[in-house]
């Protein structure tokens, strides 16, 4: 059986290397593992008077995607030692479906860039969100990259082969928690 899993980054910049670490997911996956990329630019801010009344097809779309994967991989950058406001929103906005439907008891795997410490004050505050939501995180291996001491290109790629081994590694094992977890 074939896991589909979505991604998306918490930052939303063209050369992002938390989008890079993305696609490094994407280029590494096992063997009957999918993983769809989703833009997330577009979602509006939680608003209760959008939720009750006028919800954007953009919004719409996404949260069927997500519904629809069996795990997420979420690309959490570090903004004030914290989680990025585009990744907490779309979190948001999912948990409000009806009996947390989207969200909950859904694998998922958080990987990381920003500086010094890669992301792991943000990461840790993302688990923290994921307790609330019933997200069940991946645990082992962790992916924390320093955005800027090199292993990545001008456009945010990864280029270290040790952060693309590390990043492949807990594909693997998403895939496996993911399985574990449809028993």
């Amino acid at each position: 059986m074939t896991i589909k899993a979505i991604g998306f980054s918490g930052s939303l910049r063209k050369a992002s290397t938390n989008s890079g670490l993305l696609r490094c997911a994407k280029a590494n996956l096992p063997a009957d593992m999918e993983l769809e990329i989703v833009d997330i630019s577009a979602i509006p801010f939680y608003n209760g008077d959008i939720a009750a009344n006028d919800r954007p097809a953009v919004l719409i779309e996404l949260l069927a995607k997500i519904a629809a994967a069996d795990a997420l991989v979420l690309a959490c950058p570090e903004y004030n030692y914290s989680l990025a406001p585009a990744l907490k929103n779309v979190i948001d906005w999912a948990s409000r479906e009806a009996d947390n439907k989207v969200l909950n008891g859904k694998p998922v795997a958080i990987l990381g860039a920003a500086g010094g410490m890669g992301s792991s004050r943000s990461q840790y505050h993302l688990r923290q969100v994921c307790v609330f939501v019933n997200l069940l995180p991946l645990a082992k291996p962790e992916v924390f990259a320093n955005a800027f001491a090199g292993g990545f290109d001008a456009n945010g790629n990864v280029t270290d082969e040790a952060i693309s081994k590390n990043v492949a590694a807990q594909m693997v094992a998403l895939q496996a928690w993911t399985k574990q977890l449809q028993k």
